[in-house]
């Protein structure tokens, strides 16, 4: 499916859409709920290095004036404009834009953005039936048809990345999301060319460095391959700069705006999430996206501070002028690896997609469930593979600051779609888009409003090496639940170690040791300890069996569920 013989430009754009710079938009979503204070501060943010807006507007406020007011002092044919809004009122929001840019005198040609016309995330999230709302897509396209820059039907597929999905997923859903408006448009008697030029792709990016750059490219070659038949059936493409190939090849560009996760964000060690969107934002910008949006660190928890918002600019502007990330055309061309990886995820990703047509289309698959039940699968076997560790979470379930409180954070549940229109002519299953970390974080709130924070003592004793390997692996392991952990250099003898233990306040003691050692030292301990605390001996030994039949219960080591340990623990220590 790969082509690697063609030049940035060319069909199939495997190596981006452009072909002299990579240049992206660096834009910034805003709530719009004063028009004024909105646009006082859409002003301060273009004059902050911003070059693309995105509004979200209320629908009961939405009339001229407001868009007047929103948009004043803003020069349109300057700037990449985005908008969104309740999904039935999109087609009075295009109206109401066309209008103000008629009026204003605003070439149609030199305008740049987007309006978020995508019923069928709406479906996915909410569970709610708003295919009626897809009749509107004819008056829609019809309505922007003179403004060749402004796209008005979006494929969400960020939505499935912060649901967990797997990044073929994403692409293969995506693909048959755009597919399905793309033939409801033909179907409707919209020119396949103007259909496939008003399609705009909102991806995610997770935290895998190079199967992102990969899924970018390889859904720029799958995109214009699903696009290149309708245009050939219809003969379309008048208008397209012939220099990109054949008079048709301009329409099979596919235009993305990429956003950072927040499914692998966290609300503790929450500056980590800037590394996250850091490397995030860094393969998507390699990749040739033409958009990108970087999540604040703090959005999992809070309203975006000022600080939080300008980090999260800057690390655009730092690849863009510092890192001259924009200077050059498809870095990843010719590197083995990505190739190779490019088109690994783009066969997946096809095998995807026809499985999705097979079954109808994507509109037929959201409404059997299919969709929403293999992403949900997806997420809850994440989740599983966080609990164990099999997948981390830096500063969560690996690596945790041991002295962090939560300090008044709560988790906050953000809609995808910030409307409340609704239709529920058919329910059917909706995505679960719960973080990763979610699960840990619950559990370490749950230990800070526990009257007395648990201590665990690390009991270390015999071999040097074994002992501080495992009380290092046992200190990381308790603290991700909010305990105070104590290590220890070591004890000549376990009843020293107890009496440490007990003088400390402790309510869990680790006893860490060899396996070899274990034999001699776990069972004297725990009948030192006489009940006083938990016991746990750190590592699985050859005698585990032995221990346990001694009373010993708890043991920590590489292949336990940590998260549900964990729990455990808490349960025992009457955590609840």
């Amino acid at each position: 499916m790969t082509q690697t013989d063609a030049l940035p430009g060319e069909f199939p754009f495997l190596r981006g859409n452009k072909k002299d710079n990579n240049r992206w938009y660096v834009r910034q979503n805003l709530k719009a709920d004063d028009p004024k204070e909105t646009n006082a501060k859409a002003l301060d943010l273009l004059n902050k290095g911003i070059t693309s807006l995105g509004f979200r507007i209320p629908a009961k406020k939405m009339d001229a004036s407001f868009i007047s007011t929103l948009l004043e002092g803003i020069k349109a044919d300057a700037v990449e404009l985005n908008f969104s809004t309740c999904q039935g009122h999109t087609v009075e929001l295009a109206r109401l834009l066309t209008a103000y840019f008629n009026e204003k005198g605003y070439d149609p040609s030199r305008l740049v953005g987007s309006i978020n016309f995508d019923p069928m995330q709406k479906m996915l999230t909410k569970g709610k039936d708003t295919s009626a709302l897809l009749n509107q897509r004819a008056e829609l396209v019809r309505q922007l048809e003179p403004f060749s820059g402004i796209r008005c039907v979006c494929v969400n597929a960020d939505t499935l990345c912060n649901s967990g999905a797997y990044i073929y997923q994403e692409l293969g859903y995506a693909l048959a999301w755009g597919n399905e408006y793309l033939h409801l448009m033909v179907e409707a008697g919209i020119p396949a060319d103007l259909a496939a030029r008003k399609i705009k792709f909102n991806f995610g990016i997770s935290g895998v460095y190079f199967m992102e750059i990969a899924k970018f490219r390889a859904a720029r070659i799958l995109w214009s391959h699903i696009v290149k038949p309708y245009l050939q059936q219809t003969n379309a493409g008048t208008g397209c700069d012939k220099k990109a190939g054949t008079p048709s090849d301009c329409a099979c560009k596919m235009y993305v705006n990429a956003t950072t996760s927040t499914y692998n964000m966290t609300v503790f060690d929450s500056y980590v999430n800037m590394l996250r969107t850091q490397t995030e934002t860094m393969s998507a910008a390699l990749a040739n996206v033409d958009s990108i949006v970087v999540m604040p660190f703090d959005v999992p928890y809070e309203t975006p501070t000022e600080f939080a918002e300008r980090i999260a600019r800057n690390q655009q502007l730092l690849l863009q002028e510092e890192s001259h990330f924009d200077k050059i055309v498809d870095v990843a061309g010719g590197s083995y690896f990505i190739e190779k990886l490019t088109h690994s995820l783009a066969n997946e990703a096809w095998k995807l997609f026809l499985a999705v047509e097979d079954e109808g289309g994507f509109l037929s698959a959201i409404r059997s469930g299919n969709i929403q039940t293999a992403v949900n699968q997806t997420n809850a076997q994440r989740h599983a593979n966080a609990g164990k560790r099999k997948e981390f979470i830096l500063g969560t379930n690996q690596f945790p600051n041991f002295n962090e409180k939560r300090e008044g954070k709560v988790p906050l549940d953000h809609c995808a779609c910030g409307c409340q229109h609704e239709q529920s002519e058919m329910p059917f299953a909706k995505l679960e888009s719960t973080r990763l970390a979610a699960d840990f974080e619950a559990l370490r709130m749950q230990t800070e409003k526990a009257k007395k924070q648990p201590v665990a003592f690390m009991l270390t004793i015999g071999n040097l090496a074994m002992r501080q390997a495992r009380a290092q692996f046992c200190c990381n392991f308790l603290a991700c639940a909010g305990y105070k952990v104590i290590d220890n250099l070591g004890f000549p003898t376990v009843e020293e170690g107890i009496d440490a233990a007990m003088k400390a306040g402790a309510d869990i003691v680790v006893l860490c040791s060899s396996d070899d050692e274990y034999a001699e030292y776990a069972v004297p301990a725990f009948k030192a300890l006489n009940g006083r605390a938990m016991f746990v001996v750190a590592g699985a030994p050859a005698c585990a069996e032995d221990l346990k039949a001694a009373g010993i219960e708890n043991f920590i080591h590489v292949r336990v569920d940590k998260l549900k340990t964990l729990k455990e623990y808490n349960a025992k220590l009457g955590i609840k």
